[in-house]
């Protein structure tokens, strides 16, 4: 494989930030790292090649990712009654090249502990990031999540992963 130009080290850096940001619940925060027009996606399919034929667990445009952010800070919000708290683990970052609009496909796996009272949920996959260079950092233009057990029951995702 031809070593990739972008240095691996500040897209590891820009992800564990991404991370840090969802560990430590700082949604809004969160939130700048992606562009207007991004899309987070959790698929339920394995190889489910867009999310439009099929249901998807999670497929948010940004005023749907900042909908529930800002449902997060809604006082009596039941399902956040008991609050949920992650900590992410990403590793195997790799670049996968460009697609046609110059962003960068950055593929990782990513393991996500979810804390929620006394009950622990262990998520695990492959992620998929386009990312957009600006400025000498990065800016997510999309996300896929794809869930080891993605076909498997799954309670609802009441905090970003």
């Amino acid at each position: 494989m031809a070593e990739a130009p972008h240095d691996i080290r500040s897209i590891e850096a820009f992800l564990f930030l991404e991370a840090a940001l969802l560990d430590e619940r700082r949604y809004e925060e969160w939130l700048d790292l992606f562009t207007e027009d991004a899309h987070y996606w959790i698929p339920m399919e394995r190889g489910q090649e867009n999310p439009f034929d099929t249901v998807s667990l999670i497929y948010d445009d940004r005023m749907s990712m900042e909908l529930r952010v800002r449902q997060f800070d809604t006082p009596n919000r039941h399902a956040q009654a008991v609050k949920t708290w992650t900590s992410h683990v990403i590793g195997n970052v790799m670049v996968a090249g460009e697609d046609q609009d110059g962003a960068l496909i950055v593929t990782s796996n990513c393991h996500v502990l979810e804390a929620k009272g006394e009950a622990l949920r262990n998520l695990g996959g492959r992620c998929t990031h386009r990312l957009l260079v600006r400025g000498g950092s990065y800016l997510i233009a999309s996300k896929r999540f794809d869930l080891v057990n993605c076909d498997a029951p799954h309670d609802g995702f009441t905090v970003p992963i």
